[in-house]
């Protein structure tokens, strides 16, 4: 008997902020974002009688797998493998783990039958992903640090506009509170629509610091330039979602532990998404060690879930189909 088994392993995305929604004739979503390898997801797919979803997400993954068949002629009509999730985010936490779910199951599904796609689009498009934010649309294929353009109303995917690989021995410290979870789903879309439109001027003044300060720092691998205008950026997009979440970031926990941490020094703080995790920016390991050891000891961090994690530049990898007799 033949077996053959794809091995995927995706990462994570940080959201940094969008650039503007709610404005009529213009582009909506956009922003930045960066890939990260931890908490990163790996799945595997292997030949089965029927299909089978597997682990956890395994309810996901199967709405993804039946949203590909309905969008991808080259998939068969008789599905047999078994889709495994071996390790996951949890969801709901500004990660990402929806996106880079749907995209490493058409990876797989795409590599394991020999289909046809081979850009972000057509991998998000397979899945159903990408309605807002595209950054972990295109980050599972591309890693970096990211900014899209945001889309109007007929288009599929915001285009990528940039990408740049943030230097190797930076480090993001997450810190997620434990037992919360952002807006997802319906409650997402009934966010959207209750909030107020971003003005102009907001949307000019993220378009600026990006390009002249954000995008810049990346380049050149300066990390206190990079760091201030990263929080910078976050601040000003959060203040866009007040209305929704009390404040720039994600309730008062929250802001109390963006403050400490600057207050200590850290100048590269922000919010992923809809939270409730936060980030902090350092220039080394053993910085971002010596970070979460000071805070294991801080009050303003109880109940505190820690992760340090790498730059991601190369996206979603897959170890290519194996067979043996």
């Amino acid at each position: 008997m033949t077996s053959r088994v794809v091995h995927v392993v995706a990462p994570s995305r940080l959201h940094f902020g969008m650039l503007s929604f709610g404005q009529p004739g213009v582009r909506q979503f956009g922003g930045a974002g960066a890939m990260i390898d931890a908490p990163g997801m790996r799945l595997s797919i292997t030949a089965a009688d029927r299909f089978i979803a597997r682990g956890p997400l395994c309810g996901r993954v199967a709405n993804f797998v039946e949203e590909a068949r309905r969008r991808s002629c080259w998939l068969p009509r008789e599905l047999r493998c078994r889709i495994e999730v071996e390790s996951a985010p949890r969801p709901h936490i500004g990660l990402g783990s929806g996106t880079q779910l749907g995209m490493a199951v058409a990876i797989a599904l795409n590599t394991f039958f020999e289909g046809s796609l081979r850009t972000a689009a057509e991998f998000a498009r397979a899945v159903g992903r990408g309605r807002r934010s595209a950054i972990g649309v295109h980050g599972a294929l591309e890693g970096g640090l990211l900014v899209e353009a945001g889309k109007h109303a007929c288009d599929e995917i915001s285009p990528l506009v940039s990408r740049v690989e943030l230097p190797a021995t930076w480090r993001f410290v997450l810190l997620t509170p434990k037992g919360e979870q952002g807006l997802s789903g319906v409650a997402e879309e009934g966010a959207f629509d209750r909030l107020p439109p971003v003005p102009p001027a907001t949307s000019a003044d993220l378009s600026r610091t990006l390009l002249l300060e954000l995008l810049p720092a990346a380049v050149e691998g300066d990390f206190e330039r990079f760091a201030d205008s990263l929080y910078r950026f976050g601040r000003v997009a959060g203040e866009c979602f007040a209305a929704q979440q009390g404040g720039a970031f994600a309730g008062p926990r929250s802001m109390r532990l963006v403050e400490r941490l600057r207050a200590s020094g850290v100048r590269g703080v922000g919010q992923t998404s809809w939270g409730p995790t936060l980030f902090a920016l350092t220039n080394s390991m053993t910085e971002a060690e010596r970070l979460v050891g000071a805070l294991r000891h801080d009050e303003s961090a109880a109940e505190v879930e820690w992760t340090i994690a790498a730059p991601n530049a190369c996206g979603i990898q897959t170890l290519p189909a194996l067979s043996s007799a």
